[in-house]
């Protein structure tokens, strides 16, 4: 299988398919690309020639089989791997997860465009403004506290569904929004995104996007480059 991926260091979506496969063991070649809009571009071309969307993350399995979507990847790598335990497996408790995917998934649009993922960023006023004009970026932050909140209670943790799942994968990049720009969240909340940034794979990523040094402007709406 290949996997091609975005920057590490502000490709949310590119993170939620690398890390599932990484943290449970699916062997893949990585196939990283630079994040460039332009129809003309290396990113564009190269993605286009295999699948339609021209967008990352995408999986290739060996035979050439193309899967676009984060959501249709771990889908896709749950079938192929029932082994591996992507959901919970219990029945309700599936459905549940791939709930707060799918909310996830096409949800929370305050928060992803006005605090992209910048790992290597420390941005503490932008948490300030969160907290004093941006009513729905609070309004965001305020659904996901009190989801994971009530996740991790009936579970009793670590993670949403006890064990590390893709639901868990999903929200890696809103635990690293927080952190990059000091979100305002609850004291549960806050302790499951360190356990978050404490798991090997989401290490390796966050090492990764900090070697990177690829300064891409479109991507900094509150920095310029010097």
């Amino acid at each position: 299988m290949q996997l091609y991926i975005g920057n590490r260091n502000y490709s949310s979506w590119s993170l939620r398919a690398w890390l599932v496969m990484t943290h449970f063991g699916i062997e893949f070649t990585e196939r990283p690309l630079r994040l460039d809009w332009a129809e003309s571009s290396a990113f564009k071309t190269t993605l286009l020639a295999l699948a339609p969307t021209g967008r990352v993350p995408l999986l290739v399995d060996d035979d050439g089989f193309a899967v676009w979507d984060s959501l249709a990847i771990i889908e896709y790598l749950a079938e192929a791997f029932p082994a591996k335990r992507l959901w919970p497996a219990e029945r309700r408790q599936r459905a549940r997860a791939r709930s707060l995917c799918a909310e996830m998934h096409s949800g929370f649009p305050a928060l992803r465009n006005r605090c992209p993922m910048n790992i290597e960023a420390s941005l503490p006023e932008v948490g300030v403004r969160c907290r004093d004009e941006w009513s729905d970026v609070a309004a965001d932050l305020r659904r996901i506290d009190a989801m994971w909140t009530e996740a991790l209670a009936q579970s009793g943790g670590p993670f949403l569904f006890g064990a590390f799942s893709a639901s868990d994968a999903f929200y890696a990049p809103v635990c690293s929004r927080i952190r990059s720009y000091a979100l305002p969240v609850g004291k549960v909340a806050s302790g499951y995104v360190e356990r978050i940034h404490a798991l090997p794979a989401m290490q390796a990523w966050c090492q990764a996007a900090r070697q990177e040094n690829d300064f891409i402007e479109e991507d900094e709406p509150y920095r310029r480059r010097a």
